[in-house]
């Protein structure tokens, strides 16, 4: 597991944020998903390349809810991704295909799971996945089991990039909560964003 901080630029967080914004509100943008029980999870998901069904937990080319189909991954999105892999050397450089965008409120957080719907070849090789966060302030917690007394927590502030794969791939993590008023007075006065955390996160199926 490797975290660079600061990673993204500011003018890229800036670019992030307005792509997101009208990719999200267009077909297949942002939505409220449901688990398998019927509860919703406590943030907004969009899913660019492939779309992920949380509710099956696989991924295909459209919703199944209202048939929206995903977005294609920006350019721009995958080679601040791609860039973030090979700076940090020790993971195979993955071409990503799939990118799910979540968006936090300041009430909002993501319980300990583990990422483990992409394919067996994926899995086996331990392909990681690169997260981008911008906006406000999260507290990351990351452990080998799902108790969150026993997980390691991390601030991931706006421009941070974390990369997990390998032995870490599979990793339990989640968002315990997101910290009010922490994103840069520049990305607020540049983009408008709401109150909350943007994370970008990119993996190859």
């Amino acid at each position: 597991m490797v975290l660079l901080k600061g990673f993204v630029k500011p003018e890229d967080q800036i670019g992030m944020v307005h792509m997101c914004r009208q990719l999200g509100k267009g077909p297949g943008g942002f939505y409220r998903p449901s688990l398998k029980n019927g509860a919703k999870l406590n943030l907004w998901m969009m899913s660019l390349g492939k779309n992920w069904d949380p509710t099956a937990r696989s991924y295909g080319p459209a919703r199944p809810f209202d048939g929206a189909q995903a977005s294609t991954i920006p350019d721009a999105f995958k080679m601040i991704a791609q860039t973030a892999n090979s700076t940090a050397s020790e993971f195979p450089q993955i071409n990503p295909d799939i990118c799910i965008v979540n968006y936090y409120t300041n009430s909002e957080k993501l319980g300990l799971h583990q990422d483990k719907d992409e394919s067996e070849s994926s899995l086996t090789k331990g392909l990681p996945f690169i997260s981008i966060s911008i906006g406000d302030t999260a507290e990351f917690m990351f452990g080998n089991r799902r108790d969150k007394d026993q997980a390691t927590k991390i601030n991931l502030e706006s421009g941070d990039v974390l990369i997990l794969g390998g032995e870490s791939r599979l990793l339990f993590h989640g968002v315990s909560h997101v910290k009010t008023n922490t994103a840069p007075s520049w990305l607020k006065e540049e983009t408008g964003i709401r109150p909350g955390r943007i994370n970008l996160t990119f993996r190859q199926y």
